[in-house]
């Protein structure tokens, strides 16, 4: 479970990370991050903690299949916000593909992307 400190929940969060973040595309997720970023409803902390939050539309499943999926996406970013800078904005767009895919899949492909956002991979 993801705690409620790291989690986006304002559309305002949303549409900051997604409009003036940066975006890494790979076949089963899309991954938009806004390093840094400062957080406006934050009062006064120094480093605010990185927060991430998911996008798993209809095209990917039924119910059961978009919460399993918004479940792996939850326990996989938990482990990898230590890794972003702080203040950060992460938003994960689950892709159609996404809902037939494999947990170790979806890992591989949430750390290519964020390899890449962090400037540790190739375009």
């Amino acid at each position: 479970m993801l705690p409620t400190e790291y989690r986006l929940r304002r559309r305002e969060d949303f549409a900051t990370a997604v409009r003036r973040g940066r975006r890494a595309g790979r076949p089963l997720l899309v991954v938009h991050l806004r390093s840094g970023a400062t957080d406006p409803h934050a009062p006064g902390e120094s480093a605010p903690p990185s927060r991430a939050g998911f996008v798993v539309s209809k095209a990917v499943g039924g119910a059961v299949v978009r919460n399993l999926v918004k479940r792996r996406l939850r326990h996989l970013i938990r482990d990898r916000l230590p890794e972003l800078p702080p203040g950060s904005l992460v938003v994960v767009r689950a892709l159609p593909g996404a809902g037939d895919a494999e947990y170790a899949q979806l890992a591989r492909d949430l750390d290519a992307a964020l390899r890449r956002l962090l400037g540790g991979g190739a375009r």
